[in-house]
């Protein structure tokens, strides 16, 4: 398949490295030290005691490449609105775009959500320009259920996991994404077709929107944050909370908090996603991970006060670090 990923960064790279070894025709979106680093060297993806590594043509212009078989978008939430736009040249009358990002995405309530249906989130996509870059029926979800990390340009180490959800946005159980199911199990990821990608997508936001805050503001690894108690009863405060929205908008999690947190918590001392961009300077991805889920709270008519205060603690920190707009603080308060 002829294949773009837009965003060479871990998870970008991981899924580059990986389709490319197994002879897919693979280009990559990137700029700076990344693009410099993967023309020279390919994709370098470090797995166990494995090393692949790729050679994929990587450019900064997307306009170059021509309308390609899939999209993959691994960019962060902050960036996505300056990206969308620059898609359409990769865009064919067939393309399917997976979005491999954490948080809520823009199109969550696309052909979803009973009511809510078709009800856009200013926090995410406060102008529409992502929506109109990317049409609802070009998509596929993907729930990212892995741990990696890129220390530098181009290297990609994968820590622990391999699983991966995928799912159309209304929930068809369509050839395509099969299609797509298959390609993916044949570059080496464990792979499952959802029966509800939302609802998936909500039950690991429970988690992201706990810990990676929370890491951000005390530069803890995940063990550490959930072997505290008190810490540990916030996110489950923070969680019931998302559970009740998640349960009106028709994304029901199963199973408890508690064994949730308790998992997360064998995992050992890793960092979170917030946590390394906070320690890197870049900005961090508050809207869709935290922000989002107040925004559809307030429109649901659900209280969220814990969710609130996480959000506007970690808010302010990223704005007195230069890493959230200053003036976006009213954007979902």
């Amino acid at each position: 398949m002829k294949i773009c990923v837009y965003g060479a960064g871990a998870i970008g790279g991981l899924f580059s490295a990986r389709l490319a070894a197994k002879g897919n025709e693979v280009s990559v979106v990137e700029v700076g030290p990344t693009l410099t680093a993967i023309q020279k060297h390919g994709i370098r993806l470090q797995s166990d005691d494995r090393l692949i590594t790729a050679r994929v043509h990587a450019t900064s212009d997307p306009a170059t490449l021509g309308p390609q078989d899939l999209v993959i978008i691994a960019v962060k939430g902050p960036v996505l609105s300056y990206i969308a736009p620059k898609l359409a040249p990769l865009l064919g009358p067939d393309t399917v775009v997976l979005t491999a990002m954490n948080g809520v995405p823009w199109w969550l309530f696309q052909s979803f959500g009973g009511k809510y249906s078709g009800m856009r989130l200013e926090s995410i996509d406060r102008t529409g320009i992502i929506a109109a870059a990317i049409p609802a029926q070009r998509i596929i979800g993907c729930v990212i259920i892995l741990s990696c990390h890129s220390n530098e340009p181009g290297f990609v180490h994968l820590q622990s996991g391999n699983r991966l959800i995928i799912g159309e946005p209304d929930n068809s159980d369509s050839a395509r994404v099969h299609a797509l199911a298959d390609l993916l199990a044949e570059a080496g990821f464990e792979v499952r077709v959802s029966a509800s990608i939302q609802a998936d997508i909500w039950s690991k936001l429970l988690s992201n929107m706990t810990q990676n805050p929370i890491s951000a503001l005390t530069g803890a690894t995940c063990d550490r944050i959930l072997s505290e108690p008190l810490l540990n009863e916030l996110c489950l405060n923070v969680m019931r909370e998302a559970v009740r929205v998640g349960e009106k908008i028709g994304c029901a999690v199963p199973g408890t908090l508690e064994e949730r947190n308790e998992t997360s918590r064998k995992l050992g001392a890793f960092k979170t996603s917030m946590l390394q961009d906070l320690e890197a300077r870049k900005p961090v991805e508050l809207d869709v991970i935290v922000g989002a889920v107040g925004e559809i709270a307030r429109r649901v008519g659900e209280p969220t006060p814990f969710i609130d205060a996480l959000f506007g603690l970690a808010r302010l920190q990223a704005q007195e670090l230069g890493l959230y707009p200053r003036d976006a603080s009213g954007l979902t308060a």
